[in-house]
């Protein structure tokens, strides 16, 4: 197997690697599996064709200059795991075209120098542009989760400006579809999910009309000291849903079963949820709507 030259992720133009390798070496590595076509002019590392690194790097060789990473895989580039690993989401100005290709989204429309950054060697669209277009065209749970996790990249004192920038995104977008539900998941965002499920189950409560939680909300002892967090918690009637992540609840029964008597005891109803619960939430809601029952309040 040759030794591949250093490439962004591992995305090569062919004929730059006929130069450095020359036809013979180049069409061997494709022949024994080591190259892999991506396009006619870029080839790839076959050991990363499936990174979204790898697929972003060789789409913007594939489609030339004035070109940017956009939408969901600007996001993921920068940093948010929630964002879908594919198709790539490319922007390019309204008199460019790319032939229509399996596995990459082409979205035309206008930009500024200064909007572009270069993150992880690829030019990519400012996070609170590529966190808007996500917003408002995107599925919506994807859209929530990569919002919380953009605030949580940002310094909390950071966050306002931040949650201004991008509701000034969604206002001048150009195309006004998915406005109104964007500016909407933008003011479920915190930065606080611990995971992309707690940001769904926020939404899940949202589309049924129940009062907005406050997420990741502390319990104290009489001393101050902070003993518990709950996932969401409606204080003023004591109600709490907790999620249970398996990762972060395996081999956890005995424990989270002792907590939870704690907080009975403490005056709290707990109620738990799971990735059933997100994709059937009837159980969840009947059991919510007990619980504001029980404290004199309908759901």
């Amino acid at each position: 197997m040759i030794s591949l030259p250093d490439g962004p992720h591992g995305a090569y133009r062919r004929s730059e690697l006929v130069r450095l390798l020359g036809s013979d070496v180049v069409r061997d590595a494709l022949d024994d599996g080591t190259l892999r076509p991506f396009g006619r002019s870029v080839l790839i590392d076959a050991r990363r064709a499936i990174t979204l690194h790898t697929r972003a790097a060789a789409t913007l060789l594939l489609a030339g200059s004035d070109v940017v990473l956009t939408g969901f895989t600007a996001l993921a580039v920068w940093g948010c795991s929630a964002a879908p690993a594919g198709p790539i989401h490319v922007l390019m100005p309204y008199h460019r075209r790319m032939k229509r290709r399996a596995g990459v989204v082409v979205h035309n429309g206008s930009f500024q120098g200064h909007d572009i950054h270069d993150v992880a060697g690829l030019p990519t669209m400012a996070l609170d542009f590529a966190l808007a277009e996500a917003l408002c065209r995107g599925n919506r749970r994807d859209g929530l989760a990569c919002a919380d996790q953009a605030f949580a990249l940002a310094a909390e004192c950071e966050r306002a400006e931040f949650r201004a920038a991008v509701a000034e995104r969604i206002r001048t977008r150009p195309d006004p579809r998915g406005r109104r539900r964007a500016r909407r998941l933008l003011g479920l965002a915190t930065g606080l999910a611990e995971s992309p499920p707690e940001s769904w189950t926020l939404l899940l409560f949202d589309d049924a009309g129940l009062p907005r939680p406050t997420p990741q909300y502390p319990i104290h002892d009489l001393s101050g000291r902070e003993i518990y967090r709950l996932d969401f918690a409606w204080p003023e009637l004591r109600v709490a849903v907790e999620y249970d992540g398996y990762e972060a609840h395996e081999n956890r029964a005995d424990r989270d079963e002792l907590r939870d008597r704690d907080l009975r005891r403490r005056g709290w109803i707990v109620i738990r949820a799971n990735s059933t619960d997100l994709s059937d939430p009837s159980r969840l809601l009947d059991r919510i709507a007990a619980a504001f029952g029980a404290r004199g309040m309908a759901a």
